[in-house]
């Protein structure tokens, strides 16, 4: 987070405190956060137990930021805000009917299915011609049947929601651009900033497919920006300040949920061990993709507690004077490493994209990780939209959520 976003945020001055909510990205790792979610739904139940007739008043955040599938997670719970508490059951169920059909598929023929060695020139074949080992065409449509967009607009009009923002990174030009939907586009004033801005107008299916676009494996969405068309992929890359969105829209307070990891099973078990061997593809691979997805947010958080901290230290008449207002932030992360949970649920891959990547050399030819981790399973956990991975995941994340109780119900009853 610059000293340039804090400025603005303190210049920034709602006529009424809202809290954020911001997703990171992960593919169907993000799964995690719809536990976390329904898990706080239920203590806010619990803690307010009226809120079955409040409806929509009781509907937790004011603003909503999301990043690749965050983003997906976000415009989601925008389109239900109406619905309240609600809008965090109706994720659940989302997730747990998901299906990786119904996010992608792989193009080849029928009699190349069962070859491991045709799929994986059938992939790269298509790598070379579409940029991209995967079409995710299957998620258009999934998407227009999940996220009802005008619910947006409904939550808006009436006042639930202050906005929703997703993010994306141009290929054309390397800027990282946050699409922001708020109640008033034509009076609101987008941010420009060193390799990130802003653009105000309604969310669509096509930004929440450019967000979305994980990089080789999901092709690149067009996108038309300042009167140019311009190709995006996934909000993760170059993401150097998740936090600043929520700032720059005025955020008093800010929930972050990451999925990020304690430690990379996949090299732990080999770090100082003199059987260490070369990494293959699949180890490649699972190392680029977390690259791409490298977690910023806990940097970002702590810069914005040790400016809270600072703040808090200053004479009273001293901090009124500053261009600065404290933010309050609380972000929850995965307890347990998600390429060892990934591991698990290797084979539920669709038959097609396990014989493709096992020709590859990203999995074992059986489909199933190894006993000694080789990236494939970091790989694999981008794409596992099935019911045991979905599942775990989504259990992890209650256990998480019920571990911080306290923080939270603190978080939102200050």
């Amino acid at each position: 987070m610059t000293l340039s976003t804090l400025i603005n945020a303190g210049l920034t001055r709602p006529d009424k405190p809202r809290t954020a909510l911001v997703l990171m990205g992960g593919g169907a790792r993000t799964a995690y956060q719809a536990g976390v979610l329904g898990a706080l739904a239920d203590m806010l139940r619990l803690q307010n137990p009226a809120s079955q007739e409040l409806g929509a008043q009781t509907f937790p955040f004011q603003i909503l930021i999301g990043t690749s599938a965050g983003a997906l997670n976000a415009s989601f719970l925008a389109s239900r805000a109406m619905q309240g508490l609600g809008a965090m059951d109706e994720l659940s169920q989302f997730w747990h009917k998901l299906r990786s059909h119904q996010v992608y598929q792989l193009n080849v023929s029928p009699w190349v299915r069962w070859s491991r060695i045709a799929a994986a020139w059938s992939l790269s074949k298509q790598v070379r011609s579409q940029g991209a080992m995967l079409d995710n065409m299957p998620m258009v449509d999934t998407l227009h049947r999940a996220i009802p967009l005008e619910g947006i607009d409904q939550a808006l009009q009436a006042r639930v929601l202050h906005a929703l923002a997703v993010t994306a990174s141009s290929y054309t030009t390397g800027v990282h651009w946050t699409f922001c939907h708020t109640a008033h586009d034509a009076r609101d004033r987008p941010w420009v900033r060193p390799g990130r801005r802003s653009d105000l107008g309604p969310i669509t299916i096509e930004h929440l497919m450019a967000s979305s676009a994980i990089p080789l494996i999901f092709p690149a969405t067009p996108l038309w920006v300042e009167g140019g068309r311009e190709f995006f992929g996934d909000g993760s890359m170059r993401q150097t300040s998740p936090l600043s969105p929520a700032m720059h829209l005025g955020a008093h307070k800010v929930l972050a949920i990451g999925v990020g990891q304690p430690q990379r099973s996949a090299l732990g078990g080999l770090l100082g061990s003199s059987k260490a061997q070369s990494p293959g593809v699949g180890g490649i691979l699972g190392h680029a993709m977390a690259s791409v997805f490298h977690d910023t947010l806990q940097g970002d958080v702590e810069q914005a507690q040790r400016m809270n901290a600072t703040l808090q230290q200053l004479p009273r008449e001293v901090a009124a004077v500053m261009p600065y207002r404290s933010v309050q932030v609380v972000s929850l992360q995965p307890s347990e490493s998600l390429d060892a949970v990934a591991q698990r649920f290797v084979h539920e891959l669709p038959e097609s994209a396990r014989n493709a990547l096992a020709g590859l050399g990203a999995l074992s030819p059986s489909g199933r990780s190894p006993a000694q981790p080789t990236g494939a399973a970091a790989l694999a956990s981008y794409l596992l939209f099935e019911p045991g991975f979905v599942s775990a995941l989504m259990e992890m994340g209650q256990r998480d959520a019920y571990a911080q109780k306290t923080q939270l119900l603190e978080f939102f009853a200050s």
